[in-house]
């Protein structure tokens, strides 16, 4: 609305003051513009306040956002969107918890990827990695140092590859602690992250020693875990060590839930705890402790039910899916020298590239790898170093080595995968038994220091 003063000053009845006078077609492009603006001020006011007030309007919001979310395939999942319609979430009787089975997991992960559609685009591939640590802080004075770098490594690998982290330090079930105190974080990931069609389990003293590997998911398509391990050594030899339980695939279906009631079972939940630490070690002669452990747990259920698991589970023995640190540690040096060898005859392998590229980069290796071999004796890196028998937030070690021998183990694992990550920042360890010391990497090669 105009003034009144304005009003009577632009009447055509007023008579102006003569140097007041005003050219009629500035007046009147001044009143235009002044009016539009007035206008455009309205509409905005009235449009915000619209899109700020309530929808009452009577389509579900559900099937509008799932409407528009199918429109655009392949786009990235909207992490902003979830439809009012009951899920699995909204059951009473859900439970978290190891001790409650769950029913219909398949059905009740379908519904849910079906009301969010942006999130069925990759859904097979995806992977949530799971991994933690006591809620205590540690005995050993450089035990959480040790695992913030181990975690660290963690979050870098799963950024490079667009891998979902999470770190736990609770125990979700307080009867199932130490080596059990994983399978419950597992249930509860799998409940957590429909949209994930794997949940990877490393155990906190387990690192990357090789950032551009990548899972090869393909090859496990047709089973359920995936484990570390040697059939021959299961059924033959009969060996507590003939798999590692501390890293592990699991996928997020019904058959999974099934088989970790039975594999937790087995544990401290279970009614026959006591029995089965007696039946483990009667079987497996090269268990050292008594009580009924996971590792021991999962190879007697493949030993004594070998036609109802084995074919659903994968026993990874071609790379080192995880690999025990006493032998690896010593090959870093020569590792090392062996890539660099590589890089200096390949120099689109040694350009500088942006991080969120490195899949591609590790991909064109490849073919210059193919003699490197996979496991012991290999000149590859390896996967992931474990640092088995180390126990580095207690202190605590396997009697055949030194506690110095397994930090300082640690810290050169750590420094040798740290270093693929730095070269993308500019930056790299010159000596991996130093982890304060870094030095800028030139434009090119250079004559001599480590690469990772």
């Amino acid at each position: 609305m105009v003034s009144p003063e304005l009003s009577h000053q632009y009447s055509p009845m007023a008579k102006p003051h003569v140097r007041n006078k005003t050219h009629p077609c500035l007046t009147d492009g001044f009143l235009f513009l002044g009016g539009a603006f007035f206008a455009l001020l309205i509409v905005w006011s009235f449009s915000s306040l619209l899109n700020s007030a309530p929808r009452f309007d009577s389509t579900p919001l559900s099937e509008a956002k799932a409407t528009s979310e199918a429109r655009s395939p392949g786009c990235a999942a909207n992490l902003r969107y979830d439809p009012p319609d009951e899920t699995f979430y909204d059951d009473q009787e859900l439970s978290y918890s190891i001790e409650k089975k769950i029913e219909d997991w398949d059905e009740k992960r379908k519904r849910w990827l079906k009301l969010h559609p942006s999130f069925a685009a990759g859904a097979r591939e995806r992977v949530v990695l799971v991994t933690g640590s006591q809620p205590k802080p540690c005995k050993n004075p450089i035990g959480d140092h040790l695992l913030l770098r181990f975690f660290k490594n963690k979050v870098d690998y799963c950024r490079i590859h667009g891998y979902d982290i999470f770190y736990n330090n609770v125990l979700l079930n307080p009867k199932m602690n130490s080596f059990w105190a994983k399978l419950p974080v597992v249930k509860a990931a799998m409940l957590a992250h429909p949209e994930a069609e794997w949940i990877w389990w490393v155990d906190s003293d387990a690192a990357f020693t090789d950032m551009e590997f990548k899972l090869p998911l393909e090859r496990y398509r047709n089973h359920n875990v995936v484990v570390h391990g040697w059939p021959k050594l299961i059924y033959e030899a009969k060996s507590w060590t003939s798999l590692n339980a501390g890293v592990f695939l699991i996928r997020n279906c019904q058959w999974s839930m099934d088989f970790m009631d039975t594999w937790a079972n087995m544990g401290p939940i279970g009614a026959d705890y006591a029995k089965w630490g007696q039946i483990q070690r009667s079987t497996f002669k090269d268990k050292i402790f008594p009580e009924s452990d996971d590792q021991a747990a999962l190879i007697y259920l493949l030993y004594t039910e070998k036609d109802k698991y084995y074919d659903n589970i994968y026993l990874e023995g071609e790379f080192y899916f995880e690999g025990y640190w006493l032998e690896i540690v010593p090959t870093y040096d020569n590792i090392t020298g062996r890539y660099m060898e590589i890089e200096r005859r390949v120099r689109t392998l040694r350009r500088r590239h942006a991080e969120k590229v490195s899949e591609s980069y590790a991909a064109q290796r490849e073919q210059y790898l193919k003699e490197a071999g996979n496991g012991r004796g290999s000149w590859r890196r390896p996967f992931i170093t474990h640092f088995t028998g180390c126990q580095p937030c207690s202190g605590d070690h396997n009697q055949m080595y030194s506690g110095e021998t397994c930090w300082s183990g640690m810290v050169k694992a750590l420094n040798f995968a740290d270093n693929q990550v730095l070269r993308k920042y500019g930056f790299v360890h010159p000596d991996l038994r130093d982890s304060s010391l870094v030095s800028p990497v030139p434009f090119d090669f250079p004559d001599d220091g480590p690469w990772g």
